[in-house]
């Protein structure tokens, strides 16, 4: 694979109709919509990727992709940091308006650009943060909560501070009402 960075915008329809394959990198810091949603990226963090332009049997333009990228999510059991990779296998169908891309067959998803350019970087984004975990967990035996969460399940309590026991204050109401006049 390439480390060579990969072009923010091209024409796709000149590449489909050339049946081109792009190989290459997209770094991470560039792709702000990720950063946002992730914990963390590295400063030299890049994704890999490989897309594949081609027409089908009916003209239509595709891009086919593979991508590859280690972040940093947030492990929801402990909320500690942890390093997950990121990887994505995808069929677009290039299409410039909502016609087009309701007329596409269901296995390719559109992928909305101009006549003659389209964002390579921001496919790549969306394509990242559709892969992205909804609830991102450490394996257990690596999480740092896994002790914590072995005694909740097997229903041992948690020693907690002692409360001091009160009297109740309708106590007095109690022996009121036993007694008789």
């Amino acid at each position: 694979m390439s480390n060579a960075e990969l072009p923010n915008t091209v024409d796709p329809y000149r590449l489909a109709e050339h049946n081109s394959v792009l190989e290459g990198v997209i770094p991470l810091t560039s792709l702000e919509r990720l950063c946002e949603c992730v914990a963390g990226v590295a400063e030299d963090g890049q994704c890999q990727v490989t897309l594949t332009f081609s027409m089908d049997g009916q003209r239509r333009r595709i891009v086919s992709g593979e991508l590859e990228a280690r972040v940093e999510l947030e492990c929801q059991r402990c909320m500690t940091p942890m390093d997950a990779t990121l990887t994505s296998q995808f069929r677009l169908g290039l299409v410039t308006s909502d016609e087009q891309a309701q007329r596409l067959p269901k296995e390719l998803e559109p992928f909305l650009t101009d006549e003659f350019s389209a964002s390579l970087w921001s496919m790549v984004e969306d394509e990242l943060l559709l892969v992205l975990p909804p609830f991102p967990l450490h394996k257990r035996e690596d999480c740092p909560a896994a002790q914590q969460l072995d005694k909740l399940e097997s229903g041992d309590p948690e020693p907690g501070p002692q409360e001091p026991t009160r009297e109740n204050p309708f106590s007095v109401l109690a022996g009121l009402k036993t007694k008789k006049h």
